[in-house]
């Protein structure tokens, strides 16, 4: 499907896209307030790989609002006609700094939790499922003794 605007009309829409700030930013971060209001909650994070948009330090968890355009979401997504080339290669770039960014999180025991704009609309019940899955998964690994980021215990004697 050919674009609608011209140039310099898709030029100036492009300029007005945050890459912070955003509104699914904002409900993430009121829900998390919501969910756990007695919880340190950090944004945007220098400190982290990626700069997460939501870091809990006491429930070693790092939270992105991930726009469906961007980072490619498999529901929504539709590749532009134009500008193909280009396009194709931005959003491919963004997929894989994502897995790199969750990769470099982990190795500090933390877990990612990337939740898609699609689930941070009106009805939040999606991302409140997956934000408990989340602090239900790290409650598990905390009592192993294998936990992400420590180090391994040996049973040598």
């Amino acid at each position: 499907m050919p674009d609608s605007h011209t140039p310099e009309q898709r030029r100036y829409n492009m300029s007005r896209i945050r890459s912070s700030g955003t509104a699914p930013e904002s409900r993430l971060g009121a829900l998390l307030r919501l969910m756990f209001p007695e919880a340190e909650i950090l944004e945007r994070s220098a400190e982290l790989p990626g700069k997460p948009d939501f870091y809990m330090p006491q429930l070693h968890v790092a939270l992105f609002a991930d726009g469906c355009f961007f980072h490619r979401c498999p529901r929504h997504f539709i590749m532009p006609e134009r500008n193909y080339d280009y396009w194709s290669a931005k959003v491919r770039r963004n997929k894989r700094r994502d897995r790199e960014i969750n990769k470099a999180i982990k190795a500090l025991g933390i877990r990612p939790v990337r939740i898609w704009e699609h689930n941070l609309g009106k009805d939040l019940t999606l991302a409140r499922r997956q934000i408990r899955r989340a602090m239900a998964m790290n409650k598990l690994s905390a009592q192993s003794p294998l936990r992400a980021g420590a180090p391994e215990q040996t049973t040598e004697g």
